[in-house]
């Protein structure tokens, strides 16, 4: 299985339209939003695939994200600020990262993942913490560098990550 992994696109639809894009030419179906989608009129345009995501500082509306993530379909669920989600026997742990990087390096070190992503500095990260792999997509936030506009593509059967530029 390919999952597709973002952050941040903070109400940005010409770079979603990219990431799905991106996810479909990957062969992703199941992707994961660390957080900071803005507002639910972005949400659609993941239409098609299997939508899972947490909470960021910069969500608001919550009772329309909630809405928007049921109506996309696909078992899409909008999962509040923390998220525990397995496919094909790979843990995954998911939170937006505004608690601060102890927290994200403390939800890690909990050895209860294989993965852990995150999102809300706007940098891509890859790095191991006491056994669990840590991710942050980056971002696509207008003001962010093109070095950090990337998404994560994780096949789960070949236990394989691989950061994409969007």
């Amino acid at each position: 299985m390919r999952l597709g992994i973002v952050s941040d696109t903070h109400d940005n639809v010409s770079a979603i339209e990219r990431i799905v894009e991106t996810f479909e030419a990957e062969g992703v179906d199941t992707a994961i939003h660390c957080g900071d989608y803005i507002a639910p009129p972005v949400l659609p345009f993941f239409d098609g695939l299997e939508l899972h995501g947490v909470i960021g500082n910069n969500d608001g509306e919550l009772d329309g994200l909630e809405r928007t993530f049921d109506d996309l379909g696909n078992g899409s669920h909008l999962h509040g600020r923390y998220a525990e989600l397995t496919f094909d026997g790979v843990r995954l742990g998911v939170l937006h990262g505004d608690q601060g990087m102890d927290a994200v390096d403390d939800f890690a070190a909990s050895n209860d993942h294989d993965y852990v992503c995150y999102g809300h500095f706007h940098r891509t990260d890859e790095r191991e913490v006491d056994g669990t792999t840590v991710l942050n997509p980056g971002a696509h936030f207008p003001t962010v560098p093109d070095a950090h506009r990337r998404v994560v593509v994780l096949d789960t059967a070949a236990n394989e990550v691989r950061f994409l530029e969007v």
